[in-house]
């Protein structure tokens, strides 16, 4: 008799495809039968919001974490750039999947690429991280938050309510949508979200069955780099109410972490990169934080969170 599991997830079809695919890893696996529990979370319901306003990246998992604590799931499947870095007592990561390329990609039914975009052109995005960015290279761009799901921002796009988006290609990608790409932004364009691209497995520490059915999931490339973007977040106390970025990756064994903390409108962006043992991961990504304060970063967060750090 197959074991019986419940998977908890928001109701998006980027997030169904995002848990229908650790279903099926999970059951080639092992002997399961994993019912998919559609959970609604406060994300999903404010939509004409900016998330800085709202209380960022919470929002998407809140929900999820209580029907765990609950017992009303096993386990919940999030997209690792939503995770806050301070989990509730009592759960855990447990696993975190092979990274999708982290990138960000420029979306437009006119234009080719981000150079030719017009001055003045209206470009959506719901990241200040990404407006940051975009205003530093293009300050004569308007730049205006766009909630909803990836088909969502495409349609509006499309509909000519904005001349671009910008999205994750990950995203885009697994929702079968890459024929609207026009351009992969490189990370010296657009660094990207802590996380972004990888799948995280959270858990109650105490389960041990299941902790030990989800381990296999587990990609150890990508768990020391993204446990090095959470590092550098931590550090710098960051959500999405600041422009912040981070992309890690392993070279001969060797972790390069690159960060950026920025102004909301991109007048002053403060980047750098430091390299060590991947074993060293967590300490790497503080290291970095810790530079990146001592430049002027402190004084950015400070202006932005309205407080001292």
């Amino acid at each position: 008799m197959k074991k019986k599991i419940r998977l908890g997830t928001r109701g998006s079809q980027l997030a169904l495809w995002q848990a229908n695919h650790i279903k099926d890893c999970l059951e080639k696996i092992h002997n399961l039968e994993i019912d998919i529990v559609k959970i609604k979370t406060q994300g999903d319901k404010i939509l004409d919001v900016a998330l800085a306003k709202v209380g960022g990246k919470g929002l998407f998992v809140k929900e999820l974490e209580d029907a765990l604590l609950d017992g009303k799931i096993d386990f919940a499947v999030h997209s690792m750039k939503d995770v806050p870095v301070e989990l509730p007592a009592g759960l855990h990561i447990t696993a975190i999947t092979k990274r999708e390329d982290p990138r960000d990609v420029f979306i437009s039914k006119n234009y080719d690429s981000l150079k030719d975009l017009p001055k003045g052109s209206k470009v959506g995005t719901s990241s200040l991280r990404r407006q940051c960015q975009l205003l530093a290279l293009r300050p004569d761009l308007k730049v205006e938050v766009l909630r909803g799901n990836v088909e969502t921002r495409i349609r509006k796009m499309l509909e000519g309510q904005y001349d671009a988006v910008i999205l994750a290609y990950a995203g885009v990608k697994r929702l079968g949508m890459m024929e609207f790409v026009k351009e992969v932004l490189p990370d010296n364009v657009s660094l990207p979200a802590i996380g972004q691209g990888a799948l995280g497995i959270e858990c109650r520490i105490d389960d041990i069955e299941t902790n030990e059915l989800l381990k296999p999931l587990n990609d150890e490339e990508t768990s020391y780099c993204v446990r090095a973007e959470r590092a550098f977040l931590r550090v710098l106390q960051g959500g999405c109410q600041v422009p912040i970025g981070a992309y890690a990756k392993i070279d001969g064994g060797r972790l390069i972490i690159k960060g950026l903390v920025g102004s909301l409108k991109g007048e002053k962006i403060i980047t750098e990169i430091v390299s060590g043992d991947k074993e060293d991961c967590e300490a790497l990504g503080e290291t970095l934080a810790s530079i990146i304060l001592d430049r002027g970063g402190k004084e950015i967060l400070e202006e932005v969170y309205g407080r001292k750090i």
